[in-house]
């Protein structure tokens, strides 16, 4: 069978057997703090697992995308060198949400295995959890399995968990034997093995107790199953192939990496290894650039830069020497386009993108090997014999050196690398990125925990009714006050709430939330911010101002119609600039974050070069013109798959339900959107843009403001104006500059000439100040009022004087002290500035370093200056 074949039979087995056929999801989960990526079949169904969401069905079977780089699931590092390992894979896998359990499970998987895939049954284990007794009865009587092929396992390997807390079971997993000639060899090879011999299938996780706080398991009211089995693993075994890389899956990708790197693959096993990790990385990078995603240096996006540059530098040892994975995206999209549309929907895009980021990447390896060079010099000027981790990291992350450049550039000038040190480094560093991306999600992350959970299950999520009504009346369900439930609150607590329903809309979809007051006969509360948990609960963050509310009291909501009304022009002034940058722009325009506030909106975007003020000037002009030709704005509802077809707008990061809300305006623009919006475009207001400018490689955020926040800009502007043509006294400022401005500046060139010449009389003055360290002159000089160029120049002079030995010079101006370090380039071999420097500005409280004949640093606590310049002697006669 065909790798596709196999994927479609697994769906329709369980579409004939009442299982609802279920779209992957994204590789980036929404709302979800806990993953980098979607890493297995189940993450889109957490929601239904801890009964917080309602899907619609009770069966599901999926095809899943998943990743597993990053983090503690990682598998990069053993890509390319194993058989099964992969960072991107898709994921087979059926569910039941409360509906069939363990026996019907193990009897649909076997009869699949068996009947549809035709496996031998007699190469078929089964593992299950060591106390599964029931499991054990399962497989043997509802299958031909006999007890000598069935393994009890710990808990390690046969029984999962979702966390510390919730929902838990033990699992069964089924394995199949591929004979002696894939093992080991040792004689206790058996199921468990690491080899790749007995190798694990289909995992089938019988969901059915609950895990509480102190560890007791509980039985859950209603078990549910979650299986998966990686597709690329099923396809190596039906096609019997020992190496997932030789399937058909792979077989047109690897085609394309040989035939544009004439190679040939099956020769060697060094170029083999390399051509196997760049068509695994290839298909990652495919996959999560369709999606929307940017290489960057933080969360998500560091570790799609990290899978490039691992590409890039295996692409290296095939003797390719320029960029040429952006070639390879086509092979992908033609591959699996079919499945995953948006492959080659995006293809154009992921390959401009790609592209970019090969030649940035070969840039910052040339910039890398200078610094390089450096290290190495000054490692071997200080008498070492070991280039420190920290260095060779500082490579590896700033400059994408690759670690295993480091260590050949090492070896070559008879010196090793401090490896130890490298990845200590290279754990904080993972350890940044999982903070980065989890605090991305704080805002509502922190907010959603077991009570919100419960309080879902109970009364069901907050039904909104923001979009038609302002003011309300309804049921307080929940409070809490320090994160701990309470029945009653006073004056003075600032606390959290949950209504029945309410008109506040909650921050979600980069609109901010509501503001305005809650009160009863006896209260008033001020609501100081909206959240909306990924289930639909609005959460008030409230502060009572007056009086006591109590539990189940029925209150008045109002919303600030003020703020909401700004922030309505700024959410569809929003949509009309999306629309415009993608017309004026190109297609290419992918929406990559936004911000709406009442006070002004943010919008960022995929784009790799700057917008020019002409360009600025068009969208101002098409976006005022849509608003003067004041068209409606309309909402509809529809399902997901209906909306697409409409023309909608989606983003990839963003989990839609079943049912979307599409916001169109007249004949320009489609976006699926919950926010709230203006009636008709004439509403916004004049339209102006504060700033464009790039925030990540490839990404660009342009700042905006609408109606009276521009009306009140242009006053400011305009009162700006009168107030320098009062101070020139003139009433054409912009004729008079350019004279003023030509005036000052030969001003600045005669003072500037004039302490030139005042320096040059009063360096001979300075050099009576040299002293002798172990033979070396050594000159500290200390000269107020100078500029940063200025006292360079200084030093300069006193090197040029001295002609051999360490100069300091430093000088204090605008509540700011300079330093500089120069050591002559007979003595860097002796002496290093930037170290003397380094140790030198943190004496005076601040910064400081450079390279061995020239360093530069600074302090603004003054009163330490003369003491650190004092000090420099001793550190001289140290660092000798």
């Amino acid at each position: 069978m065909k790798g596709k074949e196999i994927r479609q039979r697994f769906l329709e087995y369980f579409y004939e057997r009442g299982h609802e056929r279920v779209k992957s999801s994204s590789l980036i989960p929404k709302n979800d703090p806990s993953l980098l990526f979607t890493s297995a079949g189940m993450v889109q169904f957490k929601g239904a697992f801890l009964g917080t969401d309602s899907p619609g069905y009770s069966r599901a079977a999926t095809c899943q995308k998943c990743m597993r780089a990053g983090g503690k699931q990682s598998d990069i590092e053993n890509v390319g060198f194993t058989a099964r390992h992969h960072t991107f894979f898709e994921m087979l896998g059926n569910f039941s949400f409360g509906d069939y359990f363990k026996k019907d499970a193990i009897v649909f998987a076997w009869e699949l295995l068996t009947h549809w895939y035709k496996l031998p049954k007699d190469k078929l284990w089964v593992s299950v959890f060591e106390d599964d007794d029931e499991a054990i009865d399962l497989w043997t009587q509802h299958t031909e399995l006999k007890n000598d092929k069935i393994v009890r396992l710990g808990a390690k390997d046969n029984f999962w968990q979702m966390g510390d807390t919730g929902p838990c079971g033990p699992c069964s997993e089924i394995i199949i034997d591929q004979g002696e000639a894939m093992g080991c060899g040792r004689p206790e090879c058996a199921v468990g093995c690491d080899c790749d011999r007995y190798l694990e299938l289909w995992n089938l996780v019988f969901m059915q107790y609950d895990r509480s706080a102190d560890g007791t398991l509980n039985p859950l009211p209603k078990p549910s199953i979650d299986t998966g089995m990686g597709l690329e693993r099923i396809t190596s075994v039906l096609q019997n192939k020992q190496n997932n890389f030789d399937t058909d899956l792979f077989a047109p990708i690897i085609d394309a990496i040989t035939a544009k790197a004439h190679i040939s693959y099956g020769k060697d096993k060094k170029l083999d290894v390399s051509t196997r990790v760049i068509a695994d990385h290839i298909r990652s990078v495919t996959f999560l650039l369709s999606e929307g995603l940017m290489p960057s240096n933080e969360g998500r996006g560091y570790v799609a830069r990290r899978i490039i540059r691992r590409a890039s530098r295996h692409a290296r040892k095939l003797g390719v020497g320029k960029p040429f994975l952006h070639k390879l995206i086509r092979a992908v999209a033609e591959a699996s386009g079919d499945i995953y549309p948006e492959l080659s929907k995006e293809r154009e895009r992921s390959e401009e993108i790609l592209k970019f980021e090969e030649e940035r990447f070969f840039r910052t390896l040339d910039q890398g090997s200078e610094l390089l060079d450096e290290i190495i010099a000054s490692v071997k000027a200080a008498g070492l014999s070991v280039i420190p981790g920290a260095e060779a990291f500082r490579l590896y992350d700033t400059y994408g050196f690759p670690m295993d450049l480091t260590m050949e550039a090492a070896k070559e000038n008879s010196l090793r690398v401090d490896e130890e040190g490298f990845d200590e480094e290279m754990k904080k560093q993972r350890t940044r990125g999982k903070l980065s991306w989890a605090e991305d999600q704080a805002g509502i992350s922190g907010v959603v925990n077991s009570i919100y959970n419960n309080a879902v299950r109970i009364s069901g999520e907050t039904y909104f009714l923001g979009y038609e009504l302002l003011e309300t009346d309804a049921i307080v369900t929940l409070m809490l006050k320090n994160g701990e439930q309470t029945d009653i609150l006073h004056k003075g607590d600032e606390a959290e709430i949950i209504l029945d329903k309410s008109p506040f809309y909650g921050e979600s979809g980069g609109q901010s939330g509501d503001r305005g007051i809650i009160q009863t006969e006896k209260a008033v509360i001020e609501v100081r911010d909206t959240k909306k948990t990924p289930n639909s609960l609005i959460i008030h963050r409230v502060y009572v101002k007056s009086g006591t509310l109590k539990q189940s009291e029925t209150v008045s909501c109002r919303v600030d119609k003020r703020l909401r009304t700004a922030a309505a022009r700024n959410h569809t002034a929003t949509h009309l600039l999306h629309a415009a940058l993608r017309d004026l722009i190109g297609d290419h325009i992918k929406q990559a974050g936004s911000l709406v506030t009442p006070d002004r909106l943010r919008f960022d975007f995929t784009h790799f070069y700057p917008i020019t003020d002409e360009e600025k000037q068009k969208l101002e002009d098409m976006i005022n013109a849509k608003i003067m030709e004041d068209l409606p704005v309309a909402t509809h509802t529809m399902g997901i798959n209906e909306a697409i077809d409409y023309g909608a707008t989606a983003l990839f990061d963003e989990k839609y339900g079943a049912e979307v809300r599409v916001v169109e305006i007249e004949g320009f623009s489609k976006e699926l959107c919950g926010g709230t919006h203006c009636r008709m475009t004439g509403q916004i207001g004049p339209f102006m843009i504060l700033s464009e400018g790039s925030i990540a490689s490839g990404v660009r955020r342009v700042e905006a403001i609408t109606g009276t926040a521009s009306l009140a800009l242009v006053r400011h502007k305009i009162g700006e104006l009168k107030t320098v043509s009062e101070l020139l006294k003139t009433e054409t400022p912009l004729e008079r500059l350019p004279a003023l401005i030509k005036k000052n500046k030969e001003l600045e060139k005669e003072l500037q000439s004039l302490k030139t010449k005042d320096m040059g009389r009063d360096i001979s003055s300075f050099l009576g100040a040299v002293k002798e360290i172990d033979g070396v002159k050594v000159l500290i000089s200390r000269r107020d009022g100078l500029n940063q160029k200025d006292l360079r120049d200084f030093a300069d002079k006193l090197k040029e004087k001295l002609g051999s030995g360490i100069i300091i010079a430093a000088s204090t101006m605008d509540e700011q002290s300079s330093f500089i370090a120069m050591v002559t380039k007979d003595l860097t071999g002796k002496y290093h500035a930037g170290k003397i420097l380094k140790v030198a500005a943190e004496l005076a409280g601040g910064k400081g370093g450079g390279r061995a004949d020239m360093a530069q640093g600074g302090t603004k606590e003054l009163d330490k200056l003369d003491a650190a310049l004092n000090g420099i002697y001793d550190i001289i006669r140290a660092n000798h």
